[in-house]
């Protein structure tokens, strides 16, 4: 028997896998998960096995970077073969519930005519009969609402085909993840075992709190064959310890993209958590290693995977008093609820916001806000923005947030007053609707409609009209996806030329010329307010 205590190492990369890929929400949430199966990972497999050249050449042009090309430089093709004929059959059940929306979604435009929908459910593919209801809106346009709760309790949400990788990192440098299955690896060890599993949160704790080998691998269920491979990824050193904010004003600490954690003596909020690992680097950072020992809230400002990374939020989840995320219930199959998704992976304590409602805390509140734009105008309302007002300070965290419509920030201003402290996305590019939403849409998009909806947030006009309403102090332009540890997810490569920091410089030197604080935030930043 071990009963040496260890600490899992800082450098360990955790990956949360769904049949080989990358863990999302679109590929966690079954209706979504089944769309992006057969519109997404199985065409980006047969195109692999047929011409896996291109691909090796593809993922070495940085004007290809995120398209759909599998990076593995033209190998292991036998292995991509296997997984796509292992998908075919223990995802049998999905590629026909993704058939099946595809043919409701036919039908209904076929046949409802604005006429009663009743004699239509009984033409309802058999696999999505009671799953969901038919609607129309004012205008007789149908469409039909998916009773999401019961698609989790159903077959088509299969926790056995969870898993989690575990391997250790020196560098930022990791290959885009959405398009690339994981294989097995002999530096990677695959656990299989469900998100919401225990043993998860006991290995993240072990972070921190030491716990023997034995422990561990018991829980975890760790086969004798896996446990020299397991042992790399621990260690007797003790990591450094969190020193809490204890002062009397408020503490915030910039962690990389839209990763804020805001802290005073009594509350720490962090939002859209994405953290870089700890290991040596040319640029400075925090990490995992300086988060509280307890979060109060966690906050998610909208279900894009720069924002709420399950990589990361699955290693927080046993620190997490309280997770904040937008309402929805919509039933739309753009816009699956976070707050289910979050629930089946083992979270039991998920808030929903609506917009302008509010959540007290010690010494002030969180509030909901509108959020616009950002989301190739589909109708989505699982996004908002947040304010937050800690003593005499108020802070507003606009994420992605394009204001396509000033009048919205006039209201707001007149019900929050002045804001102190502004942060700002200004990805004003952003990708075509399709990027994201390709495999859910059941019809093709023009070319010229798909590069007109982006996933875009304000340019220099637009985010300057937020800083002039809100009177702002001091503005922060954020969520950018300019450090090096995103890149696996965010494939965004920028120039001095590109627009959004062109527009970006341009929104910084004109607040700076009026005597506000402003700055693009990058790698690491730390500000006391008194």
């Amino acid at each position: 028997m071990n009963i040496q205590k260890l600490y899992l190492k800082p450098n360990v990369v955790v990956e949360p896998l769904i049949n080989q890929w990358y863990a999302w929400s679109h590929i966690i949430s079954p209706a979504t998960a089944a769309r992006n199966i057969t519109g997404r990972h199985i065409p980006i497999m047969e195109s692999y096995i047929q011409t896996p050249d291109i691909h090796a050449a593809a993922v070495q042009n940085p004007k290809m970077l995120g398209g759909p090309f599998i990076d593995y430089q033209g190998k292991h093709v036998d292995e991509i073969r296997d997984l796509l004929e292992k998908t075919k059959l223990s995802q049998a059940n999905m590629l026909v519930l993704s058939d099946a929306i595809q043919k409701l979604d036919e039908m209904l435009r076929a046949e409802a005519r604005g006429f009663s929908l009743e004699p239509l459910y009984a033409r309802i593919p058999e696999v999505l009969r009671g799953f969901v209801e038919l609607v129309y809106d004012l205008n007789n346009n149908p469409s039909f609402r998916i009773i999401e709760p019961l698609l989790y309790q159903s077959t088509y949400y299969d926790r056995s085909m969870q898993s989690i990788v575990l391997h250790l990192t020196h560098s930022d440098d990791r290959p885009f993840i959405l398009s690339t299955p994981r294989l097995e690896s002999a530096s990677g060890l695959q656990i299989d075992l469900p998100f919401e599993h225990q043993g998860v949160d006991e290995l993240f704790k072990m972070k921190q709190v030491p716990q023997t080998f034995d422990y561990i691998t018991n829980i975890l269920g760790i086969e004798e064959k896996n446990c020299d491979l397991f042992s790399s990824f621990f260690t007797d050193e003790q990591p450094q310890q969190y020193k809490r904010y204890d002062g009397n004003g408020l503490r915030w600490r910039y962690f990389g993209h839209a990763c804020i954690l805001v802290e005073t003596s009594d509350v720490s909020i962090l939002l859209d958590p994405v953290l870089s690992y700890t290991y040596e680097s040319d640029i400075s950072r925090y990490t995992y290693e300086d988060l509280p020992d307890v979060i109060d809230y966690v906050m998610i400002t909208h279900n894009h995977i720069d924002h709420i990374l399950f990589e990361t939020i699955l290693q927080l989840r046993h620190k997490i008093k309280h997770v904040i995320v937008p309402r929805n219930g919509s039933g739309n199959l753009q816009d699956p609820s976070l707050k289910l998704l979050l629930q089946n992976i083992g979270f039991t304590n998920v808030i929903e916001l609506d917009e302008m409602e509010q959540i007290p805390i010690q010494n002030g509140l969180i509030m909901g806000l509108p959020f616009l734009g950002e989301h190739a105008d589909l109708n989505i309302r699982t996004k908002t923005a947040y304010f937050v007002r800690i003593g005499k300070h108020s802070l507003v965290f606009a994420a992605d947030s394009c204001n396509i419509e000033p009048h919205l920030y006039y209201h707001l201003h007149e019900i929050v007053g002045d804001v102190d402290v502004l942060f700002l996305g200004m990805e004003c590019d952003g990708a075509p609707l399709t990027w994201l939403y390709g495999p859910l849409m059941t019809q093709s998009v023009e070319r010229k409609m798909d590069q007109s909806r982006r996933l875009a947030g304000s340019n220099y006009e637009r985010g300057i009209d937020i800083v002039n309403t809100f009177n702002c102090k001091e503005v922060y332009v954020y969520a950018m996806g300019q450090e090096p540890w995103l890149n696996y997810v965010m494939s965004i490569k920028y120039s001095e030329q590109s627009n959004p920091i062109v527009a970006s410089n341009k929104l910084i030197k004109d607040c700076q010329q009026r005597n506000l604080t402003a700055e693009r935030l990058f790698g690491e930043k730390e500000i006391l307010m008194p």
